[in-house]
């Protein structure tokens, strides 16, 4: 039996589910999926083929195609991913689920709105340090593992150009690169920044 039929079957139980890094949550229309562990991607596609990141969620935030009107829609996972299935029934959270989906949109549209690429990238990293990242000693680490062409999607920018823009962050002193695409976010550096 498929997760969408264990769903389909079993609408009035809550169930964990475990997931490998860049599979695909079920698309369930009777369910949310809150994020126990791990980085979900909910993106879509232009009619060119190309993709847009819609948002980037953590443990303890709920995704679901219930919450979209987006078509195509689809929940990638960026790591591993654990998340509990919860019935729309027993969603005693919608109205906190759909402010915290309304704002992080509105802070992902803040920031894409930015002329410039690498101001645009930094204010990224910022926000993912903010949302996701861990203080270390030389700054906050974001262990992500996002790609360039993650943060390509993200900021609606080309591969090439983030690889360029991270370069020369990284020279200028803003960043720290590390193995595995994780980055340190050197903030005392950021508001020295100039535009």
């Amino acid at each position: 039996m498929t997760i969408s039929q264990a769903l389909a079957h079993k609408p009035e139980f809550k169930k964990q589910y475990f997931f490998e890094r860049r599979s695909l949550l079920p698309h369930t229309p009777h369910h949310f999926w809150q994020i126990e562990s791990g980085i979900i991607r909910t993106a879509t596609w232009l009619e060119d083929g190309i993709m847009i990141t819609i948002g980037l969620w953590g443990p303890g935030e709920i995704v679901g195609t219930s919450l979209t009107r987006i078509d195509p829609h689809h929940i990638e996972c960026l790591s591993s991913v654990q998340a509990l299935a919860i019935p729309l029934e027993d969603s005693h959270q919608r109205t906190a689920t759909l402010l915290a989906q309304m704002q992080q949109l509105e802070e992902l549209t803040v920031i894409r709105a930015h002329r410039k690429v690498d101001l645009m990238l930094l204010k990224l990293l910022g926000w993912l340090a903010q949302k996701f990242g861990r203080k270390s000693a030389s700054g906050q680490l974001i262990d992500l593992r996002l790609t360039h062409q993650d943060l390509a999607d993200l900021l609606g920018a080309t591969r090439v150009t983030i690889t360029r823009t991270l370069n020369q962050l990284e020279q200028q002193g803003f960043i720290e690169r590390l193995p595995l695409h994780r980055i340190i976010l050197r903030e005392e550096e950021i508001w020295h920044y100039q535009i």
